[in-house]
This record gives structure tokens, sequence and C-alpha cells, in this order.
């Protein structure tokens, strides 16, 4: 087993080797691929690797096809690179994040919208009762006068 600092440095390691490697197949079904982020497990025996694609449905498929057709050259090419006794697999897995980040934008743009049209409605209003629903107690104006000196 490795220590975290390890795993990190060869996670990214491996990272940088496959994106180089994405760069250079010659797949016409590998688009616009970039690696996002790579995983390792602690015994540095398997590797997530997480990659976008820039297109449409069919180009993020057949990019995933190209990528699983070219894992064999992908892993040796990453492993002459690395240097180690034993090369980690890899496994490819589409990264939706960017889908998640563009919805939650989408849910906040809608959030704001209502929000101002909150703002618009009350703009006009009044309140029902007084602006101050709190009961305060009244404070004797000069508490010194009212005591007789001894």
């Amino acid at each position: 087993m490795a220590d975290a600092a390890k795993r990190a440095q060869v996670a990214k390691r491996v990272m940088e080797l496959t994106a180089q490697a994405v760069r250079k197949l010659k797949d016409p079904r590998v688009g616009m691929v970039t690696i996002t982020d790579a995983r390792i497990t602690p015994d540095l025996r398997e590797a997530t690797v997480f990659y976008t694609v820039l297109g449409d449905e069919d180009q993020v498929k057949a990019s995933a096809a190209g990528l699983e057709r070219a894992t064999g050259h992908l892993r040796t090419t990453v492993g002459r690179a690395l240097g180690m006794r034993h090369t980690p697999s890899l496994q490819f897995i589409a990264d939706t994040v960017p889908d998640q980040a563009n919805r939650i934008e989408e849910l906040l743009a809608k959030a704001a919208a209502a929000d101002a049209e909150v703002h618009k409605i009350a703009e006009g209003a009044a309140y029902a009762g007084d602006a101050n629903p709190y009961i305060e107690k009244a404070e004797p104006e000069d508490e010194a006068a009212e005591k007789p000196e001894r």
C-alpha cells in the first residue's frame, strides 16, 4: 500500500501521460477529449481516468468506444513512461461534473428570477400591523428626579 502523497503523485502523472497519449491517437472516433482527473487505488494497480468530450451525445459515445478500444495501447504507453514495476490498469469514465454544473447554474438562475419577482411584488406592500411588532418597555425619562435625596 502506498501512502497518500505517492498515490496523488502517481495519479497526477497517469493523468498527464494519458492526456498526451490520447492526443496522439489516430482513431477518428476519439474527438475533442479532455482528461480531467485520475484516481488510483491504494495498491497502485488500478487507475480510473475521468474525461470530457466536446460535442453532442453521439460524439461522446463514439469517443467512449474509441477510448475503450485504445485502453491497451494507452496502458502500455503510460506504463513505459511511469517506469513502475506494475502498470496500473486504466478505466475510462465520462466526467459529468460540467453537465451538473450547468444544471446547477440553470437552477440558480431560476431561483434568482423567482427572488426578483417576489421583491417586485413586495415593493409596494405595507405591513399588516405596526412596522415593529415587538412590544418595547417604556423608559422612564429621568429616574434621578423621581427619587428624593436623603
